[in-house]
């Protein structure tokens, strides 16, 4: 049994055996009271380690967040100094391609259309091939193969010289005559990467301002990316082509997903055609 239990059933006895007096029964109640008390400074010291492991437990949690943010920081900041390190790269190519192509150029006259075209020999001039800048490969291939007058059905030679990882499965597995087609084997790879007016116009809506950019950066990103649309839907910076286009994006956000699926694949142009269909 408990002490303070003991004292009072031994106080009791004793008053009722007249051994003590009535004035002892305060003293139990004065032991009943500092027992209680006791039991409640008890009660609060429990509360108090409770609330501090909670404490404990938040601050720990806000230290696991912190940490998760500074890694996708660090995450994004490494991948982004990636990503300009290899533009670097790209640039320094294409300088060095443009002085070969001075060269090029000075010491030798501009072919006739009836002059034999060596391919061969140009091929070191071709863009090193990247799978991460593909969006921008072909612009600068075209502009170089335009400047250096190739032929344009040399151009699919010269690019599977180059062509690495997707690229290079696509060019092999086209029929011979599609293969040989600039146009077509152009808007296969794209395909394969996923480089549609569509992926492009995703890429737009949904690109985000990089704690680590200045909003100059953000701004140029945010237009290249809706060039980008405008060129893979092919506007020609035509007015009305923009005002359909932006029309049909409307009117797929708010009819149902499978019809919107459907008008995708029917690749309509206006909003009156999706409206029909």
């Amino acid at each position: 049994m408990r002490k303070q239990i003991i004292k009072k059933l031994v106080i009791d006895k004793l008053v009722d055996a007249e051994i003590l007096g009535e004035e002892a029964l305060e003293l139990k109640v004065e032991n009943v009271d500092a027992f209680k008390l006791k039991q409640l400074e008890l009660e609060h010291e429990l509360k108090l380690k409770e609330l501090d492991m909670k404490e404990m437990e938040k601050i720990k949690v806000k230290e696991l967040e912190m940490k998760d943010r500074l890694e996708m920081d660090k995450k994004e900041k490494e991948d982004e100094f990636k990503l300009k390190e290899l533009e670097m790269r790209q640039r320094l190519e294409m300088e060095k391609i443009k002085i070969e192509i001075v060269k090029e150029e000075s010491n030798t006259k501009v072919q006739s259309k009836s002059d034999h075209f060596d391919a061969a020999k140009n091929i070191r001039l071709v863009p090193k091939f990247c799978e991460k800048t593909i969006d921008k490969y072909f612009p600068q291939f075209e502009k170089i193969a335009r400047n250096l007058n190739w032929p344009k059905p040399y151009w699919t030679t010269m690019l599977q010289s180059v062509f690495d990882g997707k690229a290079a499965e696509i060019y092999s597995a086209l029929p011979s005559e599609k293969s040989s087609d600039y146009d077509t084997l152009k808007q296969e790879v794209l395909k394969a990467y996923e480089l549609v007016p569509e992926t492009y116009r995703q890429k737009f809506r949904s690109y985000k301002k990089f704690d680590s950019q200045t909003y100059v950066e953000f701004a140029r990103e945010k237009e290249d990316l809706f060039d980008k649309w405008l060129t893979s839907k092919k506007t020609d910076k035509n007015f009305d082509n923009l005002r359909q286009l932006m029309l049909l994006e409307e009117f797929k956000q708010c009819v149902h997903l499978d019809l919107k699926t459907h008008l995708e694949d029917k690749t309509v142009g206006t909003i009156h055609d999706a409206a029909v269909r």
